[in-house]
């Protein structure tokens, strides 16, 4: 009995720490997306190729989600239509796609009230040495107005995104 206890213990962390670091359902390695549609009322991310739906994850935004961003410093995500623009391997979090935010139209208006429309709005892994957080970050909306995925989920999404992907955000 005193062996039960500590051994159920470790079963259960395990499964757990299992759970919140498995990426479900891999993409074969070959795979290759054209489109990214972020719901942030859902708080989900699909991509697609030819129109059809290749998988979809379940996502962290910034820590203001509702309505669009409208300036540097409020935690919002974008709406609207961008591309991926570029990539960033070396970010503060574990990899970095980075979104073409903010467009012309973002900026006319953010100028239009006297405010910086904001930047470097990506879609990214877990800091840097918190990776082991897994999925459990996403029961709190936590960024500065990125959309956030676990360190195996962005690996995937890395490796199946090529430059100029184009992606709707919408509310």
């Amino acid at each position: 009995m005193k062996i039960a206890f500590p051994l159920l213990a470790i079963f259960l962390v395990a499964g757990i720490f299992f759970c919140a670091h498995h990426n479900w359902h891999p993409l074969p390695a070959a795979t290759s997306i054209d489109r990214i549609l972020v719901k942030k009322s859902d708080r989900k991310l699909s991509i697609f190729r030819d129109g059809k739906s290749l998988k979809t994850y379940r996502v962290a935004l910034g820590g203001n989600p509702i309505g669009a961003k409208e300036q540097e410093g409020d935690r919002k995500t974008p709406e609207g239509v961008y591309t991926i623009d570029y990539r960033n391997p070396n970010s503060d979090y574990h990899l970095a796609l980075h979104v073409s935010y903010p467009s012309d139209e973002d900026n006319t208006r953010a100028a239009q009230r006297g405010v910086n429309a904001g930047f470097d709005i990506m879609i990214h892994g877990l800091p840097n040495g918190h990776g082991w957080i897994g999925a459990f970050h996403r029961w709190k909306d936590w960024t500065a107005g990125c959309i956030a995925l676990t360190d195996e989920e962005i690996e995937e999404l890395w490796r199946v995104t090529p430059d100029g992907t184009p992606i709707e955000i919408r509310p």
